[in-house]
């Protein structure tokens, strides 16, 4: 029930963009915050105990705190279809309520003053479908850098034992490394060959010197699933797919990271999960169910900055990933859920 757009722009001193993911239908949601520099808008609206109990949807975008202009395009897109929280007797008395987050892209494309506005946001919710969207370097990471490399849009997904779906997108603009320097493969690298010897050395080189030219950063996402939960499960649910930041990225949550993740729940599917881990006790409660998909979605952020990664191309600043360890995309292979 969800649908993912892009808009970004490139070239005459441009390199940023944003992401929109809709739910048109409005879905729960919560947040979670844990970088020390953040960009963030309505994240107050998500704590629990506040009056608001869905949303219509998410913007992600470059520009750090410019970009969160994005979200008034995307607000304005969402209420000329009478979508948001009613305020009023007539079908356009809504407030569409779009929470947001940015990363700090500014000047990468070689202007300060290009950065993402209303239009960006307007644009990208006009494009949002329900197939997958594209990944790599588009939407909000058009101007992202991963650890001196080229950042990126990834997604991940996965279907628990009861058809319940566990779905992450992450956008990687990381000050932390995203590679492991023992292997030279992402930190979780399920799936993969490791880079040939020439492949290691130039990458290990490039990340030397990239090193102490590492500026403000941020890696921002969402975490949804089909389940049904409260504002205080989605919470917890934000929570902890940061967990699968940390595994994805070393170190995460730094004071020059604004580091943020959004939980979307639809509610199409009973929170009644079939549990066969041993370690989750009592395997017919909710409190174990609401475990199962608490695991998913963290394994699925790590999976989902990982997808970031390898799916990164050059856009007109760092290298990326697979510029400099082609052959380790050439054995890449789906990674098991």
């Amino acid at each position: 029930g969800l649908r993912v757009g892009h808009h970004q722009r490139l070239g005459r001193g441009w390199r940023t963009g944003t992401t929109v993911v809709l739910a048109p239908d409005g879905a729960v949601g919560g947040v979670d915050v844990r970088g020390g520099g953040p960009g963030t808008r309505e994240t107050d609206l998500l704590r629990p105990e506040n009056l608001v109990q869905q949303v219509h949807a998410i913007c992600l975008s470059g520009g750090s705190a410019y970009g969160l202009a994005a979200a008034d395009g995307v607000m304005g897109w969402l209420a000329e279809r009478n979508i948001g929280f009613p305020v009023g007797e007539s079908p356009g008395a809504v407030v569409p309520i779009v929470p947001a987050a940015v990363i700090f892209d500014l000047g990468r494309g070689g202007v300060f003053t290009h950065r993402p506005t209303a239009d960006f946001g307007r644009r990208a919710a006009s494009s949002a479908r329900t197939r997958p969207p594209a990944t790599g370097s588009v939407g909000a990471a058009t101007g992202a850098v991963a650890g001196g490399l080229q950042g990126g849009v990834g997604m991940a997904s996965t279907v628990l034992g009861d058809g319940t779906v566990i779905a992450a997108l992450a956008v990687v603009n990381a000050a932390g490394l995203t590679i492991d320097p023992s292997t030279g493969l992402p930190w979780d690298a399920r799936g993969l060959r490791r880079p040939s010897a020439a492949e290691r050395t130039a990458l290990l080189d490039h990340l030397r010197a990239a090193r102490p030219t590492q500026s403000l950063n941020t890696t921002i996402g969402i975490v949804a699933t089909s389940a049904r939960l409260t504002k205080a499960e989605c919470t917890k649910f934000a929570a902890t797919a940061h967990d699968g930041l940390a595994r994805a990225i070393r170190p995460a949550h730094s004071m020059n990271d604004g580091d943020t993740i959004f939980a979307l729940a639809t509610g199409r599917d009973d929170l009644v999960i079939p549990v066969d881990d041993p370690s989750f006790r009592s395997p017919s409660s909710r409190a174990a169910s609401l475990n199962a998909v608490l695991d998913a979605g963290a394994r699925m952020f790590a999976d989902a900055c990982t997808d970031a990664v390898l799916s990164a191309t050059s856009v007109g600043g760092p290298p990326a990933y697979r510029d400099l360890c082609a052959s380790v995309l050439e054995g890449r292979r789906q990674r098991p859920a």
